[in-house]
């Protein structure tokens, strides 16, 4: 769960992504207030999100204001 909070690492010399290895995983887990992190990484995708029309969808469900009705019934059998 740590790899995917913390995400990918930019190689300074190659300039690759590279998944983050377990003692730069640790090192980063105990020198930053996780939580922190979360935080901040959920504040940027609400900015993102409030910057989106109106009329889309994930603007919509973060406003409370959908549209629609949905269909009676459990999903379909195939």
């Amino acid at each position: 769960m740590l790899r995917k909070i913390f995400g990918p690492k930019k190689d300074e010399v190659t300039g690759e992504w590279k998944s983050i290895n377990e003692e730069e995983l640790y090192s980063l887990y105990f020198s930053q207030n996780i939580f922190q992190v979360i935080k901040s990484r959920r504040m940027g995708w609400v900015g993102l999100v409030a910057r989106m029309g109106d009329r889309r969808s994930a603007c919509r469900v973060l406003l409370g204001r959908p549209e629609g009705k949905r269909p009676l019934g459990g999903p379909r059998h195939r």
